[in-house]
């Protein structure tokens, strides 16, 4: 198993989704090393830092990261090798773009931009640095969604007609404790949670063509009801009711439906499923990196004697007759900083890395299309280009990555 010297990254936004990639940068992912930290409010710079040194108390041996006053401080420093951008989504632009203008490798929380004119601009001046940029979400590279990619390009479901997903929910302000931002530019629904959505689309049916969508903004403000916001109002800046259809290169269809809109079960909140000729696959949330992952064959239901409408008025069971799939890959837990150890993995090695700026790119003009066709009310063909990374191989030795 070859190892690689650790790779030293700063991490710039200490805020609530800085919390797990602490834990993994800790406990699990080996070959990245915490360098130093930096936010606009130093107490959480400062919060990040404690939890590395209880970590530290109790065995785990780790370096303890550098504070520093501001991300330029961050960018400045030599030993620094890659930036590690948790800031919020319509700050994603200008910390990536300084970061690479000083020459570091980027990886940055979804998406990798607000819109295509920003993206654009980070995609040429990585290529022209030569530097290494990717980013979230890296959920696909965990064992659920790599065991349905597994079944999907093994056949088990023959050729794939379409894909249908949604995540419905009435937003983060009940328990986020910094929920304004999910209702300016570059939040909303689709912009958050598609990301999982849609890059779990393309890593299963490949590059898409164009889109269609209708999107609408059924409350104009929100009351924040959790801590230390409670009370607040929230004025609603973007859509938040986004629905619509992927057309795919190999010919498939996908529905996708995002909504902070609507009251729903918590535990319904997801849906993710992939109809094949010959079967079809329940994908789990891709917000998470296990399972289930379920798979339905003809020959495994019993043919219908009546109309399956008049047997039953009761709650149904959806996926009855399912069979659950033994998850064939490491990475079923909270894995967060998976794909920033593969990025520091291909830095170090000269291999590709999968959460890139080719695949961000792509499902960033998926995202941002949606809205746009519903304006316009028209199909909007897409321009960039994308090609599959590959799937993840199993190691011995969990939070090494293979060479």
């Amino acid at each position: 198993m070859q190892t690689v010297k650790p790779v030293k990254v700063a991490m710039i936004g200490v805020g609530a989704i800085s919390g797990i990639y602490l834990q993994n940068l800790t406990h699990t992912f080996r070959e990245v090393e915490l360098f130093g930290v930096c936010d606009l409010i130093p107490e959480r710079a400062q919060k990040g830092v404690d939890y590395i040194k209880e970590q530290q108390e109790k065995g785990v041996s780790v370096t303890t990261p550098k504070i520093y006053p501001t991300m330029y401080d961050a960018f400045q420093d030599p030993e620094v090798e890659v930036v590690l951008n948790l800031t919020r989504p319509y700050e994603h632009y200008e910390v990536t773009k300084q970061a690479l203008l000083h020459g570091k490798h980027v990886f940055s929380e979804k998406p990798l931009a607000v819109d295509m004119e920003e993206a654009n601009e980070l995609v040429a001046l990585a290529q022209e640095k030569g530097l290494l940029m990717g980013g979230a979400p890296d959920t696909f590279m965990g064992a659920g969604i790599q065991t349905a990619r597994k079944l999907i390009d093994s056949g088990f479901i023959g050729e794939v007609i379409g894909a249908n997903c949604a995540m419905v929910c009435h937003g983060h302000e009940t328990w986020h404790p910094d929920p304004e931002f999910y209702y300016q530019r570059g939040g909303g629904p689709m912009m958050d949670m598609g990301p999982y959505y849609v890059t779990a689309l393309v890593q299963l049916l490949g590059e898409a063509k164009g889109v269609m969508g209708m999107t609408k903004r059924s409350f104009e403000k929100r009351i924040i009801t959790s801590e230390p916001h409670w009370g607040e109002e929230v004025k609603v800046e973007v859509d938040t009711y986004l629905t619509g259809n992927i057309l795919f290169s190999s010919g498939a269809i996908a529905q996708i439906f995002t909504t902070f809109d609507v009251h729903y079960a918590p535990a319904a909140q997801a849906r993710f499923e992939v109809y094949g000729t010959k079967g079809t696959i329940a994908v789990p949330d891709p917000n998470t990196f296990g399972g289930p992952v379920l798979l339905l064959r003809p020959e495994d239901s019993a043919a219908a004697t009546t109309d399956p409408g008049l047997m039953s008025h009761k709650v149904p069971s959806f996926y009855q007759g399912y069979q659950e799939i033994p998850l064939m890959f490491d990475y079923h837990e909270n894995s967060r900083a998976l794909g920033l150890s593969d990025l520091c993995k291909a830095l170090r090695t000269g291999r590709g890395f999968r959460a890139n700026a080719q695949q961000q790119h792509h499902v960033l003009e998926i995202l941002t299309s949606f809205s746009k066709s519903s304006e316009k009310g028209e199909y909007i063909p897409l321009t960039t280009r994308y090609t599959r990374t590959a799937p993840m191989e199993n190691n011995p030795i969990h939070g090494i990555l293979e060479s």
